[in-house]
C-alpha cells in the first residue's frame, strides 16, 4: 500500500494566488509558511501573539496540517515588522499591502511536490507509463475537508440541533472548546450563543463540509452506476438550488434519493438563527484533469525493500491532491 505524509517534507504545497500586493491599503499581505498546523491553528497562534482578533485575518483556503504549506494571508492593519517575530514551525514574509483582505475567491490553485513511499517496482513502472498523460480524476472532496466530524457539526446546524453541533465541537480540545465549556456552565442550553464563540470562518467550514459530504455521496453513487461517465456538473446543495436545474435523469433521481435519506431540502440551508451561515447552492465538475512530472525515483529509506517517487503537479482551487494520489496509485490504468 502506498504511503504519503510519513514526513512533513513529503507533502509540499504552494498556493497559486491572485493577490497582487501594492503599497497602500489597510490589509497587509504575507506569505505564511507552516509545518504541522492547519491554517486556522496557525492563524490562532498569530492572533494571540499579535493581539489581533482572528476575524481580521484573511486567507484563500484552509490547508492541511501534516505538510509544509506556503500560502498567502492578510492581516488588517498588520505590520511589516511581524515577519521578524519568531515562531516554531511558522514563518511570515511581508509582501506589501492592499485595499481588500484575502478571501476564498483569491486563489487560482495549488502546486504540489509530493513524495509517495512504500512502492514496489511493478507500481513504479505503472506510474512511469502515466507521466505526461492527461488523467481523469473524480473531483471528490478529500478527507481533510471533513476533519474528524466537521460535516456532522454542519449537519446538526442544518437540522437546527444546535446542542448536537456543540457536542461535535467539544469532541476536540483547544482554546475555543474550553471557552465554550465555560460559557455553557454559565449559560445553560444557550447553544446558539456557544456556537457564536467559534470564529465565523470555522462555523462556515462546518456547513461547507456537510455540503461537500452530500456532493461526495451523490457523485460516488453516480460513478457506481456509470463505467465511463461524461464530465457533467454535480450539484452542491444550498438554499437556492432547484431540482429543475438537473437535466440528467439518473442524476436527478440520485439527488432526490440523497436528500430523502438525509431528510433535508435546499431551504434548510437558510439558517435564521445564525443568518451568516446561510449557504447557497452551486455546481461542481465531476472530474478534473491531472498532468504530473516525475522528479525522482529512489530507494525508500523509511520502508525497507521498497521505493519512493517524487512527483510534481498543479491543481485548480478546490481540487484535492489526496484524491488524485488515491486514484493514481490505486487505479493508474484509467486515462481520459
Amino acid at each position: 500500500m502506498h504511503q504519503i505524509k510519513q514526513l512533513p517534507e513529503d507533502f509540499i504545497v504552494k498556493e497559486i494566488s491572485k493577490i497582487k500586493p501594492q503599497n497602500n491599503g489597510q490589509s497587509a499581505y504575507y506569505n505564511l509558511k507552516k509545518t504541522n498546523y492547519t491554517t486556522i491553528d496557525a492563524l490562532q497562534i498569530l492572533s494571540n501573539k499579535f493581539r489581533i482578533p482572528l476575524k481580521h485575518f484573511g486567507f484563500a483556503g484552509n490547508k492541511d496540517k501534516n505538510a509544509i504549506i506556503e500560502q498567502k494571508i492578510s492581516i488588517f492593519r498588520g505590520s511589516k515588522n511581524f515577519e521578524n517575530i519568531k515562531f516554531d514551525n511558522i514563518e511570515l514574509k511581508y509582501l506589501g499591502n492592499g485595499k481588500e483582505p484575502i478571501s476564498l475567491g483569491d486563489l487560482e490553485g495549488n502546486e504540489f511536490v509530493i513524495t509517495v513511499r512504500n512502492l514496489d517496482k511493478k507500481h513504479i513502472k505503472k506510474i512511469q507509463t502515466l507521466k505526461n498523460k492527461k488523467i481523469k480524476i473524480p473531483n471528490l472532496y478529500g478527507p481533510q475537508r471533513f476533519s474528524k466530524n466537521n460535516h456532522l457539526a454542519g449537519k446538526a446546524i442544518i437540522k437546527r440541533d444546535f446542542k448536537k453541533a456543540i457536542d461535535c465541537v467539544l469532541e476536540n480540545n483547544g482554546i475555543i472548546e474550553n471557552k465554550i465549556r465555560d460559557y455553557i456552565k454559565g449559560n445553560k442550553n444557550n447553544y446558539i450563543g456557544a456556537l457564536r464563540l467559534i470564529p465565523l470562518k470555522t462555523l462556515k467550514l462546518f456547513i461547507h463540509s456537510y455540503q461537500s459530504f452530500l456532493f461526495n455521496k451523490i457523485a460516488n453513487e453516480y460513478l457506481s452506476y456509470n463505467k465511463n461517465p461524461r464530465n457533467l456538473k454535480i450539484p452542491i446543495i444550498g438554499f437556492d438550488f432547484e431540482l429543475s436545474k438537473i437535466k440528467d435523469i439518473q442524476l436527478k433521481n440520485i439527488f432526490k434519493k440523497t436528500t430523502d435519506e438525509e431528510k433535508i431540502n435546499p431551504r434548510d440551508f437558510i439558517i435564521s438563527q445564525i443568518p451568516e451561515l446561510t449557504s447557497e447552492g452551486n455546481f461542481r465538475d465531476l472530474f478534473f484533469a491531472l498532468n504530473f512530472k516525475i522528479l525522482e525515483i529512489a530507494k525508500d529509506e523509511l520502508n525497507k525493500n521498497n521505493q519512493k517517487i517524487k512527483i510534481n503537479f498543479a491543481l485548480p482551487k478546490s481540487c484535492y491532491a489526496t484524491i488524485a494520489l488515491e486514484f493514481l496509485f490505486q487505479q493508474p490504468q484509467q486515462l481520459s
